[in-house]
Formats: C-alpha cells, sequence, structure tokens
C-alpha cells in the first residue's frame, strides 16, 4: 500500500524526510477527502471506534502522556507507517497535545528538539504544543 496525504489538504504537516502526517481536532468534523489509514488517538479517555487501524494514548488535555514509552513506541510506528500509509495525530482541539506529537515525530525526523515545536508551529499550527511542560517534552525527546 502506497497511500500519502494531499500536501496541501487541511493539517497536514509536511515532515523534513518529505513524509506526511495529518494532525486534527476530534471536535471539529472529518475532514473531505480520503480517511486514515493508521491513526493515534492522544486522549484522556478512549476514542469511539474507528473503521481504521487505530491506537489511544492516554494523555489528559494540557498535560503529558501517562505512559511514555507506549507513546514513544507508538510515535516511531506512527513515523514509519507515514513512509507508505495516511498517518493521523488527534486529540480533542488538534493544537495541544497533537502539536506535542507532531513535534516529536519532527525530532524522530531529524530536527534537533530545541527546534522541533518552532517547525510545527511554522508547518502546522502557530498555537500548537501549548504548555511549558509540552515543550519541554519535545526538547528531551529522543
Amino acid at each position: 500500500m502506497t497511500a500519502t496525504w494531499d500536501p496541501t489538504a487541511p493539517g497536514v504537516l509536511r515532515l523534513p524526510s518529505g513524509r506526511l502526517v495529518r494532525g486534527r481536532g476530534l471536535r471539529h468534523p472529518l475532514p473531505d477527502g480520503p480517511t486514515p489509514d493508521f491513526a493515534l488517538y492522544l486522549l484522556g479517555k478512549e476514542p469511539p471506534a474507528v473503521p481504521w487501524e487505530s491506537r489511544w494514548l492516554r494523555w489528559p488535555d494540557f498535560r503529558l502522556p501517562t505512559d511514555r514509552a507506549a507513546t514513544a513506541a507508538a510515535l516511531r510506528e506512527a513515523l514509519q507507517r507515514s513512509e507508505t500509509e495516511r498517518v493521523e495525530v488527534a486529540c480533542g482541539g488538534g493544537q495541544g497535545r497533537t502539536g506535542t506529537a507532531l513535534a516529536c515525530l519532527a525530532v524522530l525526523d531529524g530536527v534537533p528538539g530545541g527546534e522541533a515545536v518552532a517547525y510545527v508551529r511554522e508547518h502546522y499550527a502557530p498555537r500548537a504544543v501549548e504548555t511549558p511542560w509540552q515543550r519541554t517534552f519535545v526538547r528531551r525527546f529522543s
């Protein structure tokens, strides 16, 4: 399978390697166009079922993930799968937790930890990564 996002579609972040990942807020309607092949849902409680493969990471709003090892493994899987699949990362609003996860994907893709938040704010959303502890999480992520 080789299916990626339209690079001009809303919420699509191009990583330095050229891989495309879509970030979005689950409180908003599903965007028009293709659906994800794989998704990471970053929520404080388990999300409803979706017709595509997904992983749920317990991640309360404005906080950090409860299981950092599982989060790192899921993000590595998402990056790997984004080479040939449509990968989506989503939380309630699509800014804080989603931006933090996208910044961590950027780190895994070669952006230095100290520059990843700025990268995601420039290429995804200006308000991505909302809290000081989320910024610290990204800076220390590897």
